[in-house]
C-alpha cells in the first residue's frame, strides 16, 4: 500500500524476521548516513538546483495526498493517488530521489540511490504486500487492477474517500517538506561557498 500504511505495526509472525522486515528498521538510520555522504558527494550547479527542485515538487504533493487519504490497518486505502498507484508514496519518495540525484549532479549519488532501492525499498513493499493481503480480504482485486508503482491512467474503484489534512498532520507528512528545504537549504550554501 505505502510506506506510511503500515509503520508501527507488527507484521505477521511467519515474517517477522525476514529481510523485509530489517529493511523496515533500518531505512530511516540509513537515510541519515546517506545524506552525509549526499552532501559531501554533491556537486550543485544553480541549474541543477532548479532542475532537481522542480522534480521535487510532484513528490512532495503526491507524498501529502496520500498521506491524507490513507487510513492505517483500517480500511484499505483505494481512493486518492491509491486509486492509479498501490504505493503513491514509495512513487513520491522516487520523485524525490530523483529531484536531489538531479540537483546533487553526481554519479555516484544514482548509483548509491539505485542500490537503496533495490535492497531496501523492494523488499519493504513486498513486506508490507504480504501484510496487506493477509489483512484486507478484497487487496488481491485491488493487487490486480493497480499497478504496484507507476500510476494506472483512471482510477480503481468507487470508493471516494476524502483527502484529510487531519490524517495528514497525524502522519507527519510535513517532515518530508521540512527535510526536503534543508537538503536544499545545504546544497546552496554548499555551491555559494564552492564560489
Amino acid at each position: 500500500m505505502s510506506e506510511a500504511a503500515q509503520p508501527g505495526t507488527q507484521p505477521p509472525p511467519a515474517t517477522r524476521y525476514t529481510w523485509s522486515r530489517v529493511a523496515r528498521r533500518i531505512r530511516v538510520p540509513l537515510g541519515f548516513i546517506f545524506a552525509v555522504v549526499f552532501v559531501m558527494l554533491a556537486k550543485p550547479t544553480p541549474t541543477s538546483l532548479i532542475v532537481g527542485a522542480l522534480v521535487l515538487i510532484p513528490g512532495l504533493v503526491l507524498r501529502g495526498l496520500a498521506s491524507g487519504h490513507v487510513q492505517k490497518d483500517k480500511q484499505l486505502t483505494t481512493s486518492g493517488p491509491y486509486a492509479y498507484t498501490r504505493n503513491p508514496l514509495y512513487l513520491g519518495s522516487l520523485l524525490l530521489a530523483a529531484g536531489f540525484a538531479i540537483a546533487a549532479r553526481s554519479p555516484w549519488i544514482v548509483a548509491i540511490m539505485l542500490l537503496m532501492f533495490a535492497a531496501i525499498y523492494v523488499p519493504v513493499i513486498a513486506g508490507e504486500e504480504r501484510y496487506l493481503r493477509q489483512t484486507f480480504p478484497d487487496y488481491d482485486d485491488y493487487a490486480r487492477r493497480v499497478p504496484r508503482f507507476f500510476p494506472r491512467l483512471t482510477p480503481y474503484g468507487s470508493q471516494r474517500s476524502a483527502y484529510s489534512s487531519a490524517r495528514y498532520w497525524k502522519h507527519r507528512e510535513y517532515q518530508a517538506s521540512l527535510g526536503c528545504a534543508v537538503v536544499l537549504a545545504v546544497l546552496v550554501a554548499k555551491l555559494m561557498l564552492a564560489r
